[in-house]
């Protein structure tokens, strides 16, 4: 069965497409004006072992907010419907990523419940024309439309490029581990037996 998403999102500020494949090989192809967020992304293609296709056009002239917060929406919506229900998934992915001297703590459920917590030192406001505020944004609104709880948690860092890069590859190694496919689960896992954000209580 493909686990494959593909969304186009288009507004007066930005026009974004994105395709993600769950089982691919790492391969990622993003361009979205931003270097650093394309860096970003990238890394999030090869330690997730995504296949990942990006393109989004945004109002840089404003500056990258709006181009920044739409592809991850997208980018998040199509990650939800390459994982459909979730069924035969471990669910569940934790990681623990060094670079250098920063290291990131990073788990994740598949929750259907969008809830973020996030937690970093204090960094400088720019990595070349990236704003370095708009991280926890990042994960906010992918969050939002995966319909994901995330986690993340750096535990040291003082280099703000080693800082926001272990946060990604935490991310990719943690989702990595959720979406795998575990034999020994049968149909969605949960004791509900659904994962959907219109659900309350425990799954």
């Amino acid at each position: 069965m493909s686990r494959t998403g593909r969304v186009e999102r288009k507004t007066k500020e930005s026009s974004v497409l994105v395709e993600i494949d769950l089982d691919g090989s790492g391969h990622a192809d993003v361009q979205t004006g931003v270097p650093f967020f394309d860096h970003m992304l990238s890394q999030l293609g090869k330690h997730g072992g995504f296949d990942l296709t990006v393109r989004t056009t945004g109002d840089l002239e404003v500056d990258a907010h709006h181009t920044v917060e739409d592809t991850s929406l997208a980018l998040g919506s199509a990650f939800r419907e390459a994982l459909g229900d979730a069924a035969g998934t471990r669910r569940f992915g934790d990681s623990l990523v060094p670079l250098d001297e920063s290291l990131c703590q990073c788990a994740v459920d598949l929750s259907g419940r969008p809830y973020l917590v996030h937690v970093e030192p204090e960094i400088v406001e720019l990595i070349g024309t990236y704003d370095t505020t708009l991280t926890r944004h990042i994960f906010e609104s992918f969050v939002a439309t995966a319909q994901i709880t995330l986690h993340v948690r750096v535990l040291n860092g003082r280099n703000a490029h080693h800082v926001v890069e272990a946060q990604f590859k935490s991310f990719a190694r943690a989702l990595r581990d959720a979406v795998a496919l575990d034999p020994r689960v049968v149909g969605v896992p949960s004791t509900k037996g659904t994962l959907s954000s219109h659900e309350s209580a425990e799954a």
